[in-house]
């Protein structure tokens, strides 16, 4: 039976609108960055919706360099990126400086905030700076007045606070289902220029037009593009230094806030308007078409794929209750049929992969190194049940974090499979006197492990704790960057700073737990932060934290920095590595010194989050680097380190 005529218009409307709005990503911002009273988001000011199929992914920022930001360090601290990863990216060295107008590229991790997606950057006010100057200006459109606002939830004040430190949102976006169907990987936010438009956009970066203006819901008909703004690029690789190039445009003084747009006819913004109230009523309409549908879809495919999926995921043992049993093929079921990031492996192919799980392959404890399709992986046998760790593993997704990329089970064990890390764990490297690590790549490997746990603390919904922060869970790959790993303590936490949850349950590395932990139970992101603060020592001292407080009982009870001066400057050598003396000026040390020393405040509240951490540890990473350069010392470092991977 037919629906009546306007059902079936209906209909009609609300399937277009599902699969040509819904799925198609964002709206264009137009000319609204300056609009600072506006609440709505009809064009995105307030930040780009969360509706990509992953709630965190690889994006790419651009920035035009102007001083005093034309440096990979001081636009990588301006945008809380990674110095690295932006050197390697525009294929230039970490002390570069790129010339006015450069188009540079800006890895980052971009994550849901919220309904929206964004990049939080830290930003300390100067005299003179509004939140329209910091948005237009200073970070020249990829954060809006309105983001501002809606972040601290008050109107945009006339003048701010000189000293104060807030959070900039920046913009950026995850693919949608449909674009990640056309092999869409990646989402770069494109600063726009006067003489951009949207076919030059699309040659620049080999992007196919339609699919450019159908991403930014654009069309051949409204297609206008605005300076300082931003548009986003589907892309399918990494953008290209290369690119930047292509559409480097002239000169212009970064200090003046960008010439008003042109207006739009009255006709056109009408229309324009309609579109949008057409728009939101099909989304609404499409939403609700979606669950019924999905609903139908998902009982059908599930109730088969449980049938054609049994003599794979799992084989039933006399150690496990059917019950158990049935549950785990059930949850199989659902991450193989659903969860992207994760592949069920057959009990075969880990057999073949480590040789029958051979003494030969076992790198340490239960863990093997296996070969997968022709690359290395860490297989890890587990007693127990880990689902729960394997539906959070499903949720987060960071560079800094080790990565989980496949799961078995067979016989009451469960096997993960994770990306596996060249130069194993950190604690073989700082506690060895057979390995080294120079000072810059220490640096780094503690601004990683921060990043990464600012991830786990600001970037997840909700909030995680690791809760087992120490030098053996920090695995570093074959380029020595560190990556997090053993998530099976961790927990969500408050999201808000100061708040805190009660555990009867204390567990968790000695040496490492903080002193409100270990009287009172209290969990918050302040236990990472104050393991953190034991693990750069030790990576300062190249001592186990046991060793310290054997040799030095009042560590904890005065506070590092209060024992140097006490002792004097001399002291300060005694503390540490003796493989680093010498190779460093000693105010690189005292400055770390002083860090640790914030992160074993005994008052939780009093230490740093770890957004600031990894700011004020860039800062040391760029001033050895800068030292390092001007000594020449870097080479005697580099061949050590090619000495050791030989």
């Amino acid at each position: 039976m037919g629906f009546p005529f306007p059902y079936e218009s209906i209909f009609m409307i609300i399937t277009f609108c599902l699969f040509s709005s819904t799925f198609a990503q964002q709206p264009y911002i137009r000319e609204d960055n300056t609009d600072c009273d506006s609440k709505h988001n009809e064009s995105s000011a307030l930040g780009y919706f969360c509706n990509g199929v992953n709630r965190s992914c690889q994006a790419y920022l651009t920035f035009r360099s102007t001083p005093p930001y034309n440096t990979v360090i001081a636009i990588s601290h301006l945008l809380s990126a990674d110095p690295s990863e932006v050197s390697k990216i525009n294929s230039v060295s970490k002390n570069s400086t790129f010339e006015t107008n450069d188009l540079v590229f800006v890895p980052v991790n971009c994550s849901c905030s919220g309904e929206f997606y964004q990049r939080n950057a830290s930003y300390i006010i100067k005299s003179g700076d509004t939140y329209l100057a910091l948005a237009n200006n200073t970070f020249q459109g990829l954060t809006t007045c309105q983001a501002f606002a809606n972040q601290t939830g008050n109107p945009p004040p006339l003048e701010l606070e000189t000293g104060q430190r807030i959070v900039v949102p920046l913009r950026c976006a995850c693919p949608t289902k449909n674009q990640a169907d056309v092999g869409v990987n990646y989402l770069m936010s494109y600063l726009t220029d006067a003489d951009d438009d949207d076919s030059k956009i699309s040659e620049a970066f080999s992007v196919d037009n339609e699919l450019l203006l159908k991403t930014n819901l654009l069309s051949d008909l409204d297609n206008t593009i605005y300076p300082s703004t931003t548009i986003l690029v589907p892309l399918k690789t990494p953008p290209t230094p290369s690119n930047s190039q292509t559409i480097k445009p002239p000169l212009s003084s970064p200090s003046l806030p960008p010439p008003p747009p042109a207006p739009l006819p009255p006709s056109s913004s009408s229309k324009s308007k309609r579109t949008w109230l057409y728009a939101l009523l099909g989304a609404i309409g499409g939403s609700a078409l979606l669950l019924v549908l999905g609903t139908f879809v998902f009982c059908n495919v599930f109730r088969r794929s449980t049938k054609k999926s049994d003599s794979v995921l799992v084989t039933k043992t006399s150690e496990a209750s059917g019950k158990v049993q049935k549950e785990i093929r059930e949850f199989l079921d659902s991450i193989s049929d659903i969860a992207q990031p994760f592949k069920v492996y057959k009990f075969e192919e880990l057999k073949l992969a480590t040789d029958d799980f051979s003494s030969s392959c076992l790198i340490e404890g239960s863990v093997y190194r296996g070969q997968i399709e022709g690359n290395l992986a860490a297989v890890k046998k587990v007693d127990g049940d880990v689902r729960k760790e394997i539906n959070l593993l499903q949720k987060i997704n960071h560079f800094n974090l080790i990565r989980l990329s496949g799961v078995c089970f067979n016989e009451g064990y469960w096997y993960l499979v994770y990306e596996y890390a060249s130069n194993g764990p950190l604690s073989d490297w700082i506690f060895n006197d057979g390995k080294f690590l120079n000072w810059t790549q220490r640096i780094q490997i503690a601004i990683d492990v921060a990043t990464g746990l600012n991830y786990l603390h600001s970037f997840t919904n909700p909030s995680h704790v690791h809760k087992d922060i120490n030098s053996s869970n920090i695995f570093l790959d074959s380029d020595f960057r560190a990556k997090i790993a053993n998530f099976g303590q961790m927990r969500a936490t408050q999201a808000k700073e100061g708040d805190f949850s009660l555990t009867s349950h204390i567990v968790g590395t000695i040496g490492y737990l903080a002193p409100e932990y270990l009287q009172n139970g209290l969990v918050s992101s302040k236990l990472d932060v104050y393991a953190f603060g034991v693990l750069l020592l030790e990576m300062l001292t190249g001592k186990e934290i046991s060793v310290l407080c054997e040799e030095n009982r009042n560590f904890f009870s005065d506070g590092l920095s209060e024992v140097i001066a006490d002792e004097g400057k001399d002291s300060l050598r005694q503390f540490m590595d003796p493989s680093m003396q010498g190779k460093y000026p000693s105010e690189f040390a005292t400055f770390v010194v002083r860090i640790i020393d914030s992160c074993l405040e005994k008052n939780p509240e009093a230490r740093p989050p770890m957004d600031e951490i990894v700011q004020f540890l860039s800062r040391t990473l760029s001033d050895a680097l800068t030292w390092e350069s001007a000594n020449n010392n870097t080479a005697g470092g580099q061949s050590s380190r090619g000495a050791l991977e030989s």
